[in-house]
Protein backbone atom coordinates (compact mmCIF):
# COMPACT_ATOMS: atom_id res chain seq x y z
CA UNK A 1 0.00 0.00 0.00
CA UNK A 2 1.21 3.52 -0.77
CA UNK A 3 0.43 6.16 1.84
CA UNK A 4 -0.24 9.83 1.14
CA UNK A 5 -1.22 12.82 3.25
CA UNK A 6 -4.11 14.70 1.68
CA UNK A 7 -4.55 17.84 3.77
CA UNK A 8 -2.55 21.03 3.92
CA UNK A 9 -2.81 20.86 7.69
CA UNK A 10 -1.19 17.45 7.70
CA UNK A 11 1.82 18.82 5.87
CA UNK A 12 2.89 20.59 9.06
CA UNK A 13 5.12 18.61 11.38
CA UNK A 14 3.13 17.01 14.18
CA UNK A 15 5.86 18.01 16.59
CA UNK A 16 5.29 21.67 15.74
CA UNK A 17 1.48 21.59 15.65
CA UNK A 18 0.24 23.80 18.46
CA UNK A 19 -3.18 23.38 20.01
CA UNK A 20 -5.83 26.02 19.36
CA UNK A 21 -7.63 27.48 22.36
CA UNK A 22 -11.02 29.14 22.63
CA UNK A 23 -12.43 31.07 25.54
CA UNK A 24 -15.83 30.24 27.02
CA UNK A 25 -16.91 31.89 30.22
CA UNK A 26 -13.29 32.65 31.04
CA UNK A 27 -12.21 28.99 30.85
CA UNK A 28 -9.66 27.73 28.39
CA UNK A 29 -10.99 24.93 26.16
CA UNK A 30 -8.68 22.89 23.95
CA UNK A 31 -9.70 22.47 20.34
CA UNK A 32 -8.56 19.85 17.88
CA UNK A 33 -6.47 20.50 14.81
CA UNK A 34 -8.28 18.82 11.92
CA UNK A 35 -6.23 16.42 9.80
CA UNK A 36 -6.76 13.81 7.11
CA UNK A 37 -4.79 10.77 6.01
CA UNK A 38 -5.30 8.62 2.93
CA UNK A 39 -4.17 5.05 2.35
CA UNK A 40 -4.14 3.88 -1.25
CA UNK A 41 -5.24 0.35 -2.15
CA UNK A 42 -6.57 -0.45 1.32
CA UNK A 43 -7.75 -4.07 1.46
CA UNK A 44 -10.61 -4.62 3.88
CA UNK A 45 -11.32 -7.85 5.72
CA UNK A 46 -14.30 -8.35 3.42
CA UNK A 47 -11.85 -8.71 0.52
CA UNK A 48 -12.74 -5.42 -1.16
CA UNK A 49 -9.87 -3.05 -1.89
CA UNK A 50 -10.68 0.64 -1.58
CA UNK A 51 -8.56 2.68 -4.02
CA UNK A 52 -8.37 5.46 -1.43
CA UNK A 53 -9.30 4.97 2.22
CA UNK A 54 -9.48 8.26 4.10
CA UNK A 55 -9.18 8.61 7.87
CA UNK A 56 -10.13 11.96 9.37
CA UNK A 57 -8.66 12.77 12.75
CA UNK A 58 -7.90 15.58 15.15
CA UNK A 59 -4.90 16.27 17.37
CA UNK A 60 -4.56 18.14 20.65
CA UNK A 61 -1.35 19.27 22.31
CA UNK A 62 2.25 18.75 21.25
CA UNK A 63 4.05 15.60 20.17
CA UNK A 64 7.23 15.56 22.24
CA UNK A 65 10.70 14.95 20.84
CA UNK A 66 10.69 11.32 21.95
CA UNK A 67 7.21 10.81 20.42
CA UNK A 68 6.18 8.88 23.51
CA UNK A 69 3.43 11.10 24.99
CA UNK A 70 0.62 9.92 22.70
CA UNK A 71 -2.88 8.87 23.74
CA UNK A 72 -5.28 7.53 21.11
CA UNK A 73 -8.99 8.34 21.26
CA UNK A 74 -10.92 6.28 18.66
CA UNK A 75 -14.42 7.53 17.89
CA UNK A 76 -17.77 5.90 18.61
CA UNK A 77 -20.93 5.47 16.52
CA UNK A 78 -21.25 8.27 13.94
CA UNK A 79 -19.11 10.58 16.09
CA UNK A 80 -16.39 12.96 14.95
CA UNK A 81 -13.03 13.64 16.54
CA UNK A 82 -14.50 16.06 19.09
CA UNK A 83 -16.24 13.22 20.93
CA UNK A 84 -13.80 13.06 23.87
CA UNK A 85 -13.59 16.70 24.86
CA UNK A 86 -15.23 15.81 28.18
CA UNK A 87 -11.84 14.29 29.08
CA UNK A 88 -9.59 17.01 27.67
CA UNK A 89 -8.35 20.21 29.23
CA UNK A 90 -7.39 21.90 32.50
CA UNK A 91 -8.52 19.92 35.53
CA UNK A 92 -9.59 16.92 33.45
CA UNK A 93 -7.91 13.54 32.90
CA UNK A 94 -6.03 14.47 29.73
CA UNK A 95 -3.66 17.43 30.07
CA UNK A 96 -2.62 18.72 26.64
CA UNK A 97 0.35 20.55 28.13
CA UNK A 98 1.84 17.09 28.67
CA UNK A 99 0.07 14.76 26.25
CA UNK A 100 -0.41 14.57 22.50
CA UNK A 101 -3.90 13.29 21.77
CA UNK A 102 -4.93 11.69 18.49
CA UNK A 103 -8.70 11.41 18.03
CA UNK A 104 -9.67 9.35 14.99
CA UNK A 105 -12.96 8.90 13.14
CA UNK A 106 -14.38 5.50 12.17
CA UNK A 107 -14.99 4.53 8.58
CA UNK A 108 -18.62 5.23 7.78
CA UNK A 109 -19.13 8.39 9.82
CA UNK A 110 -19.48 10.58 6.72
CA UNK A 111 -16.05 12.21 7.07
CA UNK A 112 -13.68 9.26 6.95
CA UNK A 113 -14.32 6.95 3.98
CA UNK A 114 -18.03 6.15 4.00
CA UNK A 115 -20.85 4.97 1.75
CA UNK A 116 -21.89 8.61 1.31
CA UNK A 117 -18.54 10.02 0.18
CA UNK A 118 -16.88 7.19 -1.75
CA UNK A 119 -17.17 7.18 -5.56
CA UNK A 120 -18.34 4.24 -7.58
CA UNK A 121 -17.95 1.33 -7.70
CA UNK A 122 -18.14 1.49 -3.87
CA UNK A 123 -20.68 4.26 -3.38
CA UNK A 124 -23.78 3.91 -1.17
CA UNK A 125 -24.92 0.34 -0.52
CA UNK A 126 -21.91 -1.05 -2.41
CA UNK A 127 -19.43 0.21 0.19
CA UNK A 128 -17.81 -2.81 1.89
CA UNK A 129 -18.63 -3.62 5.49
CA UNK A 130 -15.54 -2.52 7.38
CA UNK A 131 -14.60 -4.18 10.65
CA UNK A 132 -13.17 -2.80 13.86
CA UNK A 133 -9.90 -4.48 12.84
CA UNK A 134 -9.97 -2.62 9.50
CA UNK A 135 -10.25 0.63 11.44
CA UNK A 136 -7.47 -0.30 13.85
CA UNK A 137 -5.19 -1.31 10.98
CA UNK A 138 -5.79 2.00 9.19
CA UNK A 139 -5.09 4.01 12.34
CA UNK A 140 -1.96 1.99 13.07
CA UNK A 141 -0.78 2.94 9.58
CA UNK A 142 -1.65 6.59 10.24
CA UNK A 143 0.28 6.68 13.51
CA UNK A 144 3.40 5.01 12.17
CA UNK A 145 3.59 6.47 8.67
CA UNK A 146 1.99 9.89 9.11
CA UNK A 147 2.96 10.90 12.65
CA UNK A 148 6.03 8.72 13.22
CA UNK A 149 4.48 7.30 16.40
CA UNK A 150 5.39 3.74 17.32
CA UNK A 151 4.06 3.57 20.86
CA UNK A 152 0.97 4.74 22.75
CA UNK A 153 0.71 5.57 26.42
CA UNK A 154 -2.93 4.60 26.28
CA UNK A 155 -5.95 3.93 24.11
CA UNK A 156 -9.15 5.33 25.61
CA UNK A 157 -12.42 4.38 23.97
CA UNK A 158 -16.15 4.80 24.59
CA UNK A 159 -18.71 2.42 23.01
CA UNK A 160 -17.40 1.49 19.55
CA UNK A 161 -14.24 3.26 20.67
CA UNK A 162 -14.02 0.71 23.49
CA UNK A 163 -14.33 -2.05 20.89
CA UNK A 164 -11.33 -0.51 19.14
CA UNK A 165 -9.42 -0.21 22.42
CA UNK A 166 -9.81 -3.92 23.09
CA UNK A 167 -8.79 -4.69 19.50
CA UNK A 168 -5.62 -2.64 19.94
CA UNK A 169 -4.82 -4.66 23.07
CA UNK A 170 -5.15 -7.92 21.14
CA UNK A 171 -3.71 -6.91 17.75
CA UNK A 172 -0.85 -4.68 18.94
CA UNK A 173 0.04 -5.69 22.52
CA UNK A 174 3.54 -4.19 22.38
CA UNK A 175 2.29 -0.89 20.96
CA UNK A 176 0.07 0.15 23.89
CA UNK A 177 0.89 0.67 27.59
CA UNK A 178 -2.66 0.90 28.95
CA UNK A 179 -6.22 0.43 27.75
CA UNK A 180 -9.34 2.19 29.02
CA UNK A 181 -12.77 1.04 27.83
CA UNK A 182 -15.99 2.79 28.86
CA UNK A 183 -19.46 1.44 28.01
CA UNK A 184 -18.25 -1.03 25.41
CA UNK A 185 -17.17 -4.67 25.19
CA UNK A 186 -14.64 -6.77 23.29
CA UNK A 187 -17.38 -8.61 21.43
CA UNK A 188 -20.92 -7.81 20.31
CA UNK A 189 -23.10 -10.54 21.76
CA UNK A 190 -26.39 -11.85 20.41
CA UNK A 191 -28.65 -9.36 22.16
CA UNK A 192 -26.67 -6.43 20.77
CA UNK A 193 -26.76 -7.88 17.27
CA UNK A 194 -30.55 -8.25 17.46
CA UNK A 195 -30.98 -4.69 18.78
CA UNK A 196 -28.95 -3.24 15.93
CA UNK A 197 -30.77 -5.40 13.41
CA UNK A 198 -34.04 -3.96 14.71
CA UNK A 199 -32.80 -0.44 14.09
CA UNK A 200 -31.62 -1.34 10.59
CA UNK A 201 -34.95 -3.04 9.86
CA UNK A 202 -36.85 0.07 10.96
CA UNK A 203 -34.77 2.24 8.65
CA UNK A 204 -34.86 0.01 5.60
CA UNK A 205 -38.62 -0.64 5.82
CA UNK A 206 -39.21 2.84 4.42
CA UNK A 207 -40.15 2.45 0.73
CA UNK A 208 -38.02 5.54 0.02
CA UNK A 209 -34.92 3.60 1.08
CA UNK A 210 -34.98 1.65 -2.22
CA UNK A 211 -32.32 -0.83 -1.19
CA UNK A 212 -29.93 2.00 -0.39
CA UNK A 213 -30.38 3.68 -3.77
CA UNK A 214 -32.51 6.54 -2.40
CA UNK A 215 -32.57 9.88 -4.20
CA UNK A 216 -33.82 11.71 -1.11
CA UNK A 217 -33.39 10.86 2.59
CA UNK A 218 -35.75 8.09 3.75
CA UNK A 219 -37.26 10.33 6.43
CA UNK A 220 -39.83 7.87 7.75
CA UNK A 221 -37.17 5.20 8.10
CA UNK A 222 -34.79 7.58 9.84
CA UNK A 223 -37.56 8.58 12.26
CA UNK A 224 -38.29 4.93 13.05
CA UNK A 225 -34.58 4.28 13.48
CA UNK A 226 -34.43 7.13 16.00
CA UNK A 227 -37.31 5.78 18.06
CA UNK A 228 -35.78 2.31 18.28
CA UNK A 229 -32.48 3.93 19.28
CA UNK A 230 -34.21 5.96 22.01
CA UNK A 231 -35.76 2.89 23.65
CA UNK A 232 -32.31 1.44 24.37
CA UNK A 233 -30.21 4.54 24.94
CA UNK A 234 -31.07 5.28 28.58
CA UNK A 235 -32.12 3.08 31.48
CA UNK A 236 -35.72 2.33 32.34
CA UNK A 237 -35.19 4.15 35.64
CA UNK A 238 -33.94 7.22 33.75
CA UNK A 239 -37.26 7.35 31.94
CA UNK A 240 -39.34 6.66 35.09
CA UNK A 241 -37.63 9.49 36.97
CA UNK A 242 -37.95 11.76 33.92
CA UNK A 243 -34.26 12.61 34.06
CA UNK A 244 -34.60 14.06 30.59
CA UNK A 245 -35.84 17.17 32.38
CA UNK A 246 -32.29 17.84 33.61
CA UNK A 247 -30.95 18.56 30.13
CA UNK A 248 -33.96 20.05 28.33
CA UNK A 249 -35.43 23.58 28.58
CA UNK A 250 -38.02 24.24 31.25
CA UNK A 251 -41.48 23.31 30.04
CA UNK A 252 -40.30 20.56 27.69
CA UNK A 253 -42.89 17.79 27.44
CA UNK A 254 -42.48 14.05 27.12
CA UNK A 255 -43.96 14.18 23.61
CA UNK A 256 -41.37 16.77 22.62
CA UNK A 257 -38.62 14.50 23.89
CA UNK A 258 -39.95 11.62 21.79
CA UNK A 259 -40.30 13.83 18.74
CA UNK A 260 -36.71 14.92 19.25
CA UNK A 261 -35.59 11.33 18.74
CA UNK A 262 -37.70 11.10 15.57
CA UNK A 263 -35.72 13.95 14.05
CA UNK A 264 -32.36 13.27 15.70
CA UNK A 265 -30.84 11.19 12.89
CA UNK A 266 -30.23 13.35 9.85
CA UNK A 267 -27.02 11.91 8.42
CA UNK A 268 -26.81 9.54 5.46
CA UNK A 269 -28.84 6.34 5.93
CA UNK A 270 -26.21 4.09 4.35
CA UNK A 271 -23.60 5.51 6.73
CA UNK A 272 -25.77 4.62 9.72
CA UNK A 273 -26.17 1.08 8.43
CA UNK A 274 -22.48 0.61 7.66
CA UNK A 275 -21.38 1.55 11.18
CA UNK A 276 -24.13 -0.62 12.68
CA UNK A 277 -22.77 -3.57 10.66
CA UNK A 278 -19.26 -2.79 11.90
CA UNK A 279 -20.61 -2.81 15.45
CA UNK A 280 -22.55 -6.06 14.98
CA UNK A 281 -19.62 -8.03 13.62
CA UNK A 282 -17.04 -7.19 16.22
CA UNK A 283 -15.32 -9.98 18.11
CA UNK A 284 -11.67 -9.75 19.20
CA UNK A 285 -11.71 -13.55 19.03
CA UNK A 286 -11.81 -13.26 15.23
CA UNK A 287 -8.31 -11.79 15.29
CA UNK A 288 -6.00 -14.16 13.39
CA UNK A 289 -4.62 -16.78 15.75
CA UNK A 290 -7.59 -16.95 18.13
CA UNK A 291 -10.04 -19.03 16.06
CA UNK A 292 -13.05 -16.95 17.00
CA UNK A 293 -12.51 -17.55 20.72
CA UNK A 294 -13.12 -14.30 22.62
CA UNK A 295 -11.92 -15.81 25.91
CA UNK A 296 -8.62 -16.87 24.38
CA UNK A 297 -8.13 -13.41 22.87
CA UNK A 298 -8.88 -11.68 26.18
CA UNK A 299 -6.41 -13.94 28.00
CA UNK A 300 -3.71 -12.69 25.62
CA UNK A 301 -4.02 -9.12 26.90
CA UNK A 302 -1.06 -8.34 29.13
CA UNK A 303 -1.21 -4.58 29.72
CA UNK A 304 -3.32 -3.01 32.49
CA UNK A 305 -6.95 -2.48 31.49
CA UNK A 306 -9.42 -0.10 33.11
CA UNK A 307 -12.85 -1.49 32.27
CA UNK A 308 -15.73 0.91 33.01
CA UNK A 309 -19.15 -0.38 31.98
CA UNK A 310 -22.21 1.66 32.84
CA UNK A 311 -24.27 -0.10 35.50
CA UNK A 312 -27.46 0.59 33.50
CA UNK A 313 -26.22 0.23 29.91
CA UNK A 314 -28.70 -1.62 27.67
CA UNK A 315 -26.33 -1.58 24.66
CA UNK A 316 -23.36 -3.17 26.44
CA UNK A 317 -24.82 -4.70 29.63
CA UNK A 318 -22.63 -4.70 32.72
CA UNK A 319 -23.02 -8.50 32.90
CA UNK A 320 -21.19 -8.80 29.56
CA UNK A 321 -18.33 -6.71 30.95
CA UNK A 322 -18.13 -8.85 34.09
CA UNK A 323 -18.01 -11.96 31.93
CA UNK A 324 -15.13 -10.59 29.85
CA UNK A 325 -13.18 -9.14 32.78
CA UNK A 326 -12.61 -12.58 34.30
CA UNK A 327 -10.33 -13.46 31.36
CA UNK A 328 -8.19 -10.28 31.42
CA UNK A 329 -5.15 -10.73 33.64
CA UNK A 330 -4.58 -7.13 34.75
CA UNK A 331 -8.06 -5.68 34.74
CA UNK A 332 -9.58 -3.03 36.99
CA UNK A 333 -13.34 -3.41 36.62
CA UNK A 334 -15.01 -0.19 37.79
CA UNK A 335 -18.68 0.15 36.83
CA UNK A 336 -20.04 3.67 36.43
CA UNK A 337 -22.78 4.22 39.05
CA UNK A 338 -25.31 5.98 36.84
CA UNK A 339 -28.93 5.84 35.71
CA UNK A 340 -28.00 7.38 32.36
CA UNK A 341 -27.54 4.07 30.58
CA UNK A 342 -25.14 3.94 27.66
CA UNK A 343 -24.26 7.68 27.54
CA UNK A 344 -22.89 7.46 31.08
CA UNK A 345 -19.70 6.16 29.46
CA UNK A 346 -19.26 9.51 27.71
CA UNK A 347 -20.02 11.84 30.62
CA UNK A 348 -23.77 12.20 30.09
CA UNK A 349 -24.08 14.43 33.16
CA UNK A 350 -21.77 16.28 35.57
CA UNK A 351 -21.62 13.40 38.06
CA UNK A 352 -20.63 10.88 35.38
CA UNK A 353 -18.06 13.32 34.00
CA UNK A 354 -16.46 13.79 37.42
CA UNK A 355 -16.41 10.05 38.13
CA UNK A 356 -14.90 9.18 34.75
CA UNK A 357 -12.24 11.88 34.86
CA UNK A 358 -11.15 11.07 38.40
CA UNK A 359 -10.98 7.31 37.78
CA UNK A 360 -9.21 7.60 34.43
CA UNK A 361 -6.74 10.17 35.78
CA UNK A 362 -5.77 7.86 38.67
CA UNK A 363 -5.34 4.91 36.31
CA UNK A 364 -3.11 6.90 33.94
CA UNK A 365 -1.07 8.23 36.85
CA UNK A 366 -0.31 4.68 37.96
CA UNK A 367 1.36 4.13 34.60
CA UNK A 368 3.55 7.22 34.90
CA UNK A 369 5.06 6.27 38.28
Amino acid sequence: MRRVMCSALVAASAANAAPVFAQAGGARIDRAEHREYVITDFKTESGVTLPKAKVVYGTYGHLNAARDNVVLLPSHYMANHHGYEWLIGPGLALDTTKLFLVATELFGNGNSSSPSNTPEPWHGPRFPVTTIRDNVRAVHDLLVKDLGVTHLRAVIGFSMGAQQAFQWAVSHPAFVDRVIATAGTAKTYGHGIVRLEGQIAALTADSAFRGGEYTAPPKAGLAAFGMVWAAWLYSQEWWRRELWRSNTPAGTTFDQVMNGFRTRFGADANDYILQARTWQRHNVGDTPGFDGDVEKALRSIGMPVLYMPSETDLYFPVADARYEAQFIRRVQLTPIPSLWGHPAGAAANPQDKAFLNATIARFLAEGSR
